[in-house]
């Protein structure tokens, strides 16, 4: 069974954590919504699927699980069992690399499918981190073939979901590969504008679940050059930054700062 642990703070881990016993993520399923009614349905694994095939479904989602703040869902090098679909909460993944620094790869949100970087070689290419209270749905990657054949429209599905993360994979070399400071964030900040839109919520104030260090972590910046390109783009009247809660006041002029590397390029 897949368990989890609790992790020091990105600012204190400057090496590889000291494996330690994990406790079992908690089971919740006596109060889950089946696949049907759930608000994630469309951003899932049930995306574009009829209530008869997203029956099938639910009969194959393992039960809902909850990890707490801090916690793992997996470390580097575990082993495939199951795709996850977020829930509710927000992940954070991250790499080690060789001289011990830590690489902050990806966060992910309710709607996400987490899981999908080990299915080449059946093992976890990263640590996955709870920065809130997170429930998953896991799907048994074991029985993932099976499904596919009852339902082919979930083949389909599962393949738009690899196709969005190579997309995604890419957008983020050419973050870090090609863009100013300032642009590296008016992009990420469109990127959850829009993820956070497509799940109904609104497209302009959200809360910043990661630090401002693990922020600048992903993007390549200090997190003093975060703090100061906080402050610039509020001074200029193109957000309101109150602790982690950020409106954007001006999407305009973030896509123009975004757009101005074609300009420069």
């Amino acid at each position: 069974m897949q368990t989890n642990t609790a992790l020091p703070t990105l600012k204190t881990l400057h090496h590889a954590p000291t494996p330690v016993a994990r406790p079992e993520l908690r089971d919740v399923s006596w109060s889950a919504t089946g696949c049907a009614a759930c608000a994630r349905r469309e951003t899932c694994f049930g995306g574009g699927l009829s209530d008869a095939e997203i029956s099938q479904l639910r009969d194959a989602i393992g039960a809902r699980r909850r990890i707490k703040r801090g916690e793992i869902l997996w470390q580097t090098g575990d082993p495939l069992h199951a795709l996850y679909a977020v829930r509710l909460g927000f992940l954070k993944s991250f790499i080690v690399t060789g001289d011990g620094q830590v690489q902050v790869t990806g966060f992910q949100m309710a709607g996400e499918v987490v899981g999908l970087d080990a299915i080449a070689t059946g093992h976890h290419h990263s640590t996955v981190v709870a920065l809130e209270d997170t429930e998953v749905c896991p799907l048994a990657f074991a029985d993932l073939d099976r499904l596919m054949e009852r339902v082919p429209a979930l083949q389909r599905r599962f393949l738009r979901m690899m196709s969005d993360e190579i997309v995604r994979e890419q957008e983020s070399m050419a973050l870090l590969g090609t863009m100013r400071a300032e642009q590296r964030l008016a992009s990420f900040l469109l990127r959850l504008s829009s993820l956070y839109q497509k799940r109904g919520y609104s497209a302009t104030e959200f809360i910043l679940r990661m630090t401002r260090e693990e922020l600048g972590n992903y993007l390549g910046l200090k997190l003093e050059t975060v703090s100061r390109l906080l402050s610039r783009l509020q001074q200029e009247g193109v957000i309101q930054v109150e602790s982690k809660a950020v409106k954007l006041l001006d999407l305009d002029a973030l896509r123009t700062l975004v757009a101005q590397q074609a300009l420069d390029s």
